[in-house]
């Protein structure tokens, strides 16, 4: 599968195997793969790069804040950029989600993460 649209996609995950192997299928792809292990690092990453199209999160992470809140700040400091919410661990309601966002329960295709960013980039 190749990505109809390149993006950058900051991933935010605190499982180092998900979060490389997330980053490879990616980069496969086309796609620009930015990581991060927690929220902070992920802030860290927002304030130096203004490219980044895509935040994947997953919900439930160490740091100051979760991937919900994480989600929260980025929508209020950058109103265009699409934001993916994962977890295995609760369910999100689609319809509840902010505009430009998606929710992809684990376990989820690597396809199926490649469409949402495509549709999120269009």
């Amino acid at each position: 599968m190749v990505a109809s649209n390149s993006a950058v996609v900051l991933i935010v995950e605190d499982e180092p195997l998900i979060r490389f192997n997330i980053l490879d299928v990616l980069e496969d792809v086309g796609h620009v793969a930015l990581e991060a292990a927690n929220a902070d690092e992920a802030m860290v990453v927002l304030k130096s790069r203004q490219d980044v199209d895509i935040l994947f999160t997953d919900v439930n992470m160490a740091g100051s804040m979760d991937g919900i809140q994480l989600a929260k700040r980025v929508r209020a400091m950058r109103p265009n950029i699409g934001i993916i919410i994962t977890s295995g661990m609760v369910r999100l309601d689609p319809m509840a989600l902010p505009a430009n966002a998606a929710f992809l329960p684990k376990p989820y295709m690597h396809d199926t993460l490649i469409t949402t960013i495509d549709s999120l980039m269009t």
